[in-house]
């Protein structure tokens, strides 16, 4: 318990950057909607987001080392802030795609810091508390920052200074913390083609998801809305969806340390496959329903990164682990950048259906990649024990060293 009060301080960070950024996805969706923005614009949005991210992680590391761990925090916080303020100056969907390209870097870079303190902090007697609350933290504020959209109103000047006044709120307790920062460690090179040969199947998952997961969250408010629902159902709705994620971290690890990783993503794939197509064939009509399969959802397909990883990690030396899980993140954040505005022009053509035909497409080449690969090469004979990895940097890897890596 000692050790995570006295951590109290990163965590409170960690929360109000959540319920600032987490919020500002869905929130400018809806907005983008009542200023008659296009889906395809709406979908850039979402696409920016995840490139300020890729740039925020490659450059918080090499921040930090330049400048120290709070006084980095302060710059990504204050890029965080300037994106959700600025939104209120102007209607132009150009303009707030380069604020959302901050607010994507603010979250990479924020999460990169209190990471890297996180990870001095911990130690084999305390790692597993201290990666249990990081999560219980991160999954709880996320939820909660899903739910706010019930309450902002679209394209108002008082709920973007809202998410402002949280991305601001998340510097005070940094601030007061009277803990040592830790020393600077060396960022980590990002070798993605290595990891590509290394794990190509690991490559894939992660790509996948990111595909999935970023349509999911940044389109998915526009789904909503042609669908009839309010902004308080489409944030009941997103977070579910999370909510699903998490509680099937343990199942999906306890069957992913017992068997064939690669069969245990196929399953995966093949369950949001199912459930895809159950949902834009109406399999589960009104409110009640939609919330049951957009449940069933988050259960099988949010836990893929983290499957997809540790697929990966089965194949790499402890001394190449970190750059190898950076080179993961990369590929996410690829995967990431491109669906949003790939998911939007779909929906803009097709409709609200388009959004799970997408992302049902999407598992159909994990599915077929999966069983090719398991042709053609044979599963490791050792493997690293299975952790839920959230997607926020490229330095997160050194949270779950244990001893003897």
């Amino acid at each position: 318990m000692r050790i995570l009060i006295s951590l109290a301080a990163l965590f409170l960070s960690v929360i109000f950057v959540q319920l600032s950024s987490g919020a500002l996805g869905p929130l400018d969706a809806l907005s983008g909607r009542a200023l008659d923005f296009t889906n395809s614009q709406i979908g850039l949005l979402g696409s920016a987001h995840f490139a300020g991210f890729l740039i925020g992680c490659w450059w918080a590391p090499r921040l930090m080392g330049s400048v120290g761990h709070a006084r980095g925090f302060a710059v990504f916080a204050a890029l965080g802030c300037i994106g959700a303020l600025g939104h209120t100056l102007t209607d132009n969907a150009e303009v707030w795609m380069i604020l959302r390209m901050l607010s994507g870097a603010c979250v990479a870079g924020c999460y990169t810091t209190v990471e890297s303190w996180m990870q001095a902090k911990a130690t084999n007697a305390n790692r597993g508390r201290v990666l249990g609350g990081y999560r219980i933290i991160d999954i709880g504020a996320s939820l909660a920052a899903q739910l706010l959209i019930g309450v902002l109103t679209p394209a108002s000047y008082v709920s973007y200074n809202l998410l402002a006044i949280f991305c601001c709120l998340s510097l005070i307790p940094l601030a007061l913390t009277t803990s040592t920062p830790p020393a600077i460690t060396t960022p980590p090179r990002l070798h993605p083609i290595r990891a590509l040969r290394l794990s190509p199947l690991g490559v894939m998952g992660v790509a996948v998801a990111g595909v999935t997961m970023a349509a999911f969250r940044m389109v998915s408010p526009i789904y909503g809305l042609e669908e009839g629902l309010s902004a308080t159902e489409i944030g009941g709705f997103l977070a579910l969806g999370l909510l699903g994620g998490a509680i099937s971290q343990f199942p999906v690890g306890w069957l992913a340390d017992r068997f064939d990783r690669r069969a245990v993503l196929a399953g995966l794939s093949v369950a949001a496959l199912a459930v895809s197509s159950a949902i834009t064939l109406g399999a589960f009509p009104g409110i009640t329903g939609l919330y049951i399969s957009i449940l069933l959802f988050g259960l099988v397909a949010f836990p893929l990164f983290s499957v997809s990883a540790a697929h990966a990690n089965d194949f790499a030396s402890p001394d190449t682990v970190v750059e190898l899980n950076a080179a993961l993140m990369f590929w996410y954040a690829i995967g990431a950048i491109a669906s949003p505005y790939l998911a939007s022009l779909l929906l803009e053509s097709f409709g609200s259906k388009a959004l799970f035909i997408y992302i049902g497409t999407a598992h159909i080449g994990l599915i077929a990649f999966a069983g090719w690969r398991s042709m053609v090469r044979a599963a490791p004979t050792e493997r690293t024990p299975y952790t839920y990895r959230p997607r926020t940097s490229f330095t997160l890897q050194r949270l779950f060293r244990r001893k003897g890596d």
